[in-house]
């Protein structure tokens, strides 16, 4: 048997991006969760994916909509990372922020985003597997990522030289 805190502390070697899942409903209710989970999936067609847990209460609001942006942190937006991580009535509460082509929250300043249908959900293990087919998407050029690594978060400019 693995033991699921050695487990997590041996993944915790691959550093993760942080992003913040966004979607909103038709009657303007916005939702937001972090995921330390995001990949490409597919050129072609356009495809990204993530991880939400099973227990995440604002995940089942998300697929509601059946659509989402991904917003791809900057390295300056920790504090934007711990707001969307908490507890809260609404996270977007006196928060700047624009919107997507297809009217998903944008988070400002994120280093990149990625506008979504939802394809498919995956139910795996303790978390489901949501394939997202690309509408739209466009970075900054300049920022560098939030990265989670060995259970805290960096700059990627501030992690070790090899």
């Amino acid at each position: 048997m693995i033991d699921p805190r050695h487990f997590r502390n041996v993944l915790g070697t691959w550093p993760t991006g942080v992003c913040v899942i966004t979607s909103v409903e038709p009657d303007g209710t916005r939702h937001g969760l972090v995921v330390g989970s995001f990949s490409s999936i597919s050129l072609d067609p356009p495809l990204v994916g993530f991880f939400p847990d099973k227990r995440s209460s604002t995940w089942p609001k998300i697929a509601e909509t059946g659509r989402f942006c991904v917003n791809v942190l900057g390295a300056d937006q920790l504090e934007l990372c711990k707001r969307f991580a908490a507890k809260a009535e609404d996270k977007f509460a006196e928060l700047a922020h624009d919107h997507t082509p297809s009217g998903m929250p944008l988070l400002e300043d994120a280093i990149a985003w990625i506008d979504c249908t939802v394809e498919r959900v995956e139910d795996i293990g303790d978390h489901f597997l949501v394939v997202g087919a690309v509408e739209a998407l466009d970075r900054r050029e300049d920022g560098t990522p939030l990265l989670f690594f060995r259970g805290q978060y960096h700059d990627v400019t501030q992690l070790p030289a090899l």
